[in-house]
């Protein structure tokens, strides 16, 4: 077996990207703390075709030397905006019949593998700090939440590698229901 070359992966330019079919997924970064971290969802959002992240609060926005190094350019293809409150990127996402899902550890959460997302549903994930989660105003006004199952001795993953599991694991449930 042979390691394919990054000229040999087709993947899209900048132009194409843009003009793309969108996964129906928003990301909602609230008040994330490390410009890794923010990278990284930047390169996940790239890699599953997602609509659009609102960086909120404390989170840093593009350009960015330490966001850079781990977006690796996808924060020239992935759209993107700032708001100083998450609530009011909620508020709007809600009038816009978006779902509002708050990615956390909370009373009745629906475990991501219970969770089946809706055909012709538009999604917003909301990822919290590194420290304290996502704020409890944001999961008040959330219309559900889903906690990813853990078995080990830690009380939570690191917010870049969440989304990740999270992203996919909706993506490829969307895929499914598209067929």
């Amino acid at each position: 077996m042979r390691k394919l070359k990054n000229s040999e992966l087709d993947r899209l330019d900048v132009d194409e990207f843009k003009s793309a079919k969108k996964t129906p997924l928003i990301i909602v970064l609230d008040n994330i703390r490390s410009l890794n971290n923010i990278g990284s969802v930047f390169r996940t959002s790239d890699a599953f075709l997602i609509e659009k992240i609102y960086l909120c609060g404390i989170t840093a926005k593009p350009p960015h030397n330490d966001i850079r190094k781990t977006a690796l350019g996808s924060t020239k293809t992935v759209d993107w905006e700032y708001a100083e409150h998450t609530i009011d990127v909620i508020t709007k996402l809600k009038s816009d019949n978006i779902q509002i899902v708050s990615i956390e550890q909370a009373e009745d959460a629906i475990q991501l593998n219970n969770f089946m997302p809706k055909a012709n549903t538009k999604y917003a994930l909301v990822f919290g700090n590194e420290v304290k989660g996502v704020s409890q105003n944001v999961v008040d006004a959330s219309d559900m939440v889903i906690e990813i199952p853990q078995f080990g001795t830690k009380h939570s993953l690191n917010i870049s590698v969440s989304c990740g599991v999270v992203v996919w694991d909706i993506f490829s449930k969307l895929k499914v229901t598209e067929v």
